[in-house]
C-alpha cells in the first residue's frame, strides 16, 4: 500500500543543498574567491576586505551589505539582488551584473573597468556617477561597461 504522501520521485538529500546564509555575519577579511555561491545570502553582512574574485556568485543576496576594500573582480553576480549595498574602494573589475538590483547603494572609489551592467537596475543617479569613470569591455560577455550603463 503506497500512501498519498510517498508518491512521486523522492528527492535525495545529496540532491537537495540549501542556499548558503551568511546574513549579518562578519566576514572581514575571509576567502570566497573562485567559489560557488548562487543564491547565497549576504543581507547586512560585513564584507570588508572580502576576496569573492571569480565568484560564482549568481542569485545572491547582498542586500545592506558593506563592501569596503572588497574584491569582486570577475565574479558572476548576475540576478543578485545588491540593494542598499556601501561600495567603498571596490574592485568589480570585468564583473558581471546583468539583471542585477543595485538600487539605494553607494559606489566610492570603485573600479568597474570591463563591468557588465546589462539590463541592472540602478538609480540615475547611480548611473550618472558611474558614466564618469565607466571604460573597458567584460571578458566573459564582451558587453563594453559604458554601453551597457547607457552611457
Amino acid at each position: 500500500m503506497v500512501m498519498w504522501w510517498m508518491s512521486g520521485p523522492a528527492i535525495a538529500a545529496s540532491q537537495y543543498a540549501p542556499p548558503l546564509s551568511y546574513s549579518n555575519a562578519e566576514l572581514r577579511g575571509q576567502d570566497f574567491s573562485g567559489q560557488t555561491l548562487r543564491t547565497a545570502e549576504f543581507s547586512n553582512a560585513n564584507l570588508e576586505d572580502v576576496d569573492l574574485s571569480n565568484a560564482n556568485a549568481r542569485g545572491a543576496v547582498f542586500s545592506a551589505s558593506v563592501m569596503t576594500k572588497t574584491n569582486l573582480h570577475g565574479a558572476n553576480l548576475a540576478d543578485s539582488m545588491i540593494d542598499q549595498t556601501k561600495f567603498q574602494e571596490t574592485d568589480l573589475s570585468d564583473a558581471n551584473l546583468t539583471n542585477a538590483i543595485l538600487l539605494r547603494s553607494t559606489f566610492q572609489d570603485v573600479d568597474i573597468t570591463g563591468a557588465d551592467f546589462t539590463d541592472a537596475i540602478l538609480d540615475g543617479a547611480q548611473i550618472k556617477q558611474l558614466c564618469a569613470i565607466a571604460k573597458g569591455v567584460n571578458s566573459q560577455t564582451g558587453v563594453n561597461t559604458r554601453e551597457s550603463l547607457g552611457c
